[in-house]
């Protein structure tokens, strides 16, 4: 797999707003600060989602897009596109494979992150339908789509985007995660990041305390010292 040193780029794609900064806004950080361009690609507006009592629900996709780009500028990332697909109606579909490869396509990334396809119901949050709908359907545009210039020929032929293969995968919110990433010092932004899905979570009396206890149980699963805060990853070779 790619050294550190040679990541240059990296995309990721996730179901809804919010979705990566629960899961890795401290590790985007980390990755911003090394110089690593990173874009967002995230499938839906989220529009399906609880907003303020008095936002009509006609405008909470747009509400949630704009609390999605204010929390990607707290861990350094202003590149945030939005698929449009609707939020709570996920398939892993061809189009939404074709969808992601093309992103995959424009982006070319080095590393790609995206959510787990898997079934966890010892964590059913994690296990949204759509979150696990993106997870089969991003592995599917990393492999075999993005990199074949006979899937999804209209990429190509009337777009001209390129086939790329992107040598590796992250996955984020799996049971399997093998691979921590210490964000103790960016801690801080990652609470900024989810600060800014306000509709989301502006109701929760200790979101801090929730998050630094998560980060502090994956740090110590994982062997980092006594007092480091983690997020975590299945790292999958995809070259």
């Amino acid at each position: 797999m790619p050294d550190e040193s040679e990541i240059r780029r990296v995309l990721v794609v996730t179901a809804h707003p919010d979705d990566v900064d629960f899961g890795a806004a401290g590790t985007v950080a980390t990755w911003t600060d090394a110089g690593i361009e990173v874009t967002y690609a995230t499938v839906t507006s989220g529009e399906a989602g609880e907003a303020f009592p008095d936002t009509p629900r006609t405008e909470v996709g747009a509400l949630r897009e704009a609390e999605q780009i204010a929390a990607a500028k707290c861990v350094g990332v202003t590149d945030v596109r939005f698929l449009h697909w609707p939020d709570g109606r996920l398939t892993p579909s061809l189009e939404l494979r074709r969808d992601i490869s093309r992103v995959i396509r424009q982006v070319r990334p080095d590393r790609i992150l995206i959510p787990s396809a898997e079934l966890d119901l010892e964590r059913i949050y994690a296990s949204h339908p759509d979150h696990r709908a993106v997870g089969e359907a991003a592995i599917a545009a990393v492999y075999p789509d993005a990199r074949n210039p006979w899937a999804h020929t209209e990429l190509l032929r009337d777009e001209g985007l390129e086939p790329w293969t992107v040598p590796e995968t992250w996955v984020m919110a799996t049971k399997n995660a093998t691979e921590p990433v210490d964000i103790t010092d960016v801690f801080d932004r990652k609470i900024a990041a989810l600060q800014a899905h306000a509709s989301q979570i502006g109701g929760h009396q200790d979101l801090e305390g929730m998050l630094r206890n998560w980060g502090s149980a994956v740090a110590q699963k994982l062997g980092l010292e006594e007092g480091r805060i983690a997020e975590a990853f299945q790292v999958v070779n995809t070259r």
